[in-house]
């Protein structure tokens, strides 16, 4: 289980606290998938990241199974098994796509990375020695990316705005992907309906607090009622 207890982040202006989160206490069980929505700037990236330890929080605790990570960095959060997956994937010069497939897979042979590949609708053949560079698409990068959570097989998976650039796969295939990692703790930041269809519990975040938690049945009109769009801002700024 992964609990946070009391989280808060703020930055300093002028000389005064600016809150983009207070007080957030939350559980996330394994087995069980979560929806972070909310309007933009309300926070549901920089919590993200303080789960995978990109940034610390300014108060509060961080616990994986009953142990304090609180201070633990990215890289020791990923050998305990926490995964992110960028709203805006990353690019590697000079790495392969395998290369980075055998640095998260358990399984160090061809044609497990191949699996992982076709699995989220990559031919294995034409990708598998691509280069991680800006040749490739967002959606392209985005789904390696997904296939790399998938290798990695870990405790706690976070995926931010996961169906972003990949327009022209279906959601179908998304929750196929979602589907095979059942045995974790998945941690899902959209505004998209059919996303929050399928998780268990979808947690509302508002001005930095957690508004509103629920089943997406009992939350429907929180979100649905304007396609979504009430719980959209002008800008996106955490």
């Amino acid at each position: 289980m992964l609990r946070l207890e009391n989280i808060s982040y703020y930055t300093i202006e002028n000389g005064e606290k600016k809150y983009i989160l207070r007080d957030i206490n939350l559980s996330f069980d394994y087995g069980k998938f979560y929806a972070i929505t909310g309007p933009n700037g309300s926070g549901k990236t920089t919590l993200a990241k303080i789960i995978m330890g990109i940034i610390k929080p300014s108060a509060g605790r961080v616990f994986l199974d009953d142990i304090d990570i609180t201070e633990k960095d990215v890289d020791q959060r990923a050998n305990l098994g926490v995964s992110y997956a960028f709203q805006t994937p990353v690019t590697f010069k000079g790495l392969k796509v395998s290369d980075l497939m055998n640095i998260v897979c358990k399984e160090k042979n061809i044609a497990k990375l191949c699996e992982y590949l076709s699995s989220v609708g990559l031919c294995a053949r034409e990708y598998i020695n691509r280069k991680v560079d800006k040749n490739l698409s967002g959606g392209e990068l985005k789904r390696i990316e997904l296939a790399m959570v998938l290798a990695k097989n870990g405790k706690i998976n976070i995926f931010d705005e996961p169906e972003a650039g990949i327009d022209l796969w279906s959601f179908e295939k998304l929750t196929q992907v979602f589907s095979s990692l059942s045995s974790a703790s998945n941690i899902i930041i959209s505004h998209q309906k059919k996303i929050l269809e399928i998780c268990d519990k979808v947690i509302i975040l508002k001005n930095g607090k957690v508004d509103k938690q629920g089943n997406f049945c009992d939350l429907k009109h929180e979100v649905c009622n304007d396609g979504c769009a009430k719980l959209r801002g002008d800008d996106e700024r955490n």
